[in-house]
């Protein structure tokens, strides 16, 4: 049986959990909450970035993303940025849509799977 790893454990989630040469990363958001979408967007997937190579992959090895915006309208502004972020032909399958977040000043939530 493969041996599940969890790092930054709280009792509500793992910040992210290897399996298998999966990385799975918890929802991740902005830490500077007075920034527009824009702003919050590029502080996650800078953390994101950070947080993969933390884990021996990076974003060309992406599997999976799930984001959530505080309101979709601002789906086209993400996507800007997240397409230019995306390396050329290495698009995961994803998810896009709008929910309530924990705190309202969130605008966007991102979380992703890769492989090593």
């Amino acid at each position: 049986m493969s041996k599940i790893t969890r790092h930054d454990v709280n009792p509500v989630l793992s910040g992210a959990v290897e399996y298998h040469g999966f990385v799975f990363l918890a929802g991740m958001t902005a830490d500077d909450l007075s920034q527009d979408v824009l702003g919050q967007t590029k502080q996650v997937l800078a953390k994101i970035d950070a947080a993969l190579e933390g884990h021996g992959t990076d974003k060309t090895r992406l599997l999976q993303a799930q984001i959530w915006l505080k309101d979709i309208r601002d789906r086209e502004a993400m996507n800007k940025l997240w397409s230019a972020w995306l390396p050329e032909g290495g698009a995961p399958v994803r998810a896009c849509v709008q929910a309530n977040m924990a705190d309202p000043r969130h605008l966007v939530e991102i979380m992703v799977t890769a492989c090593r």
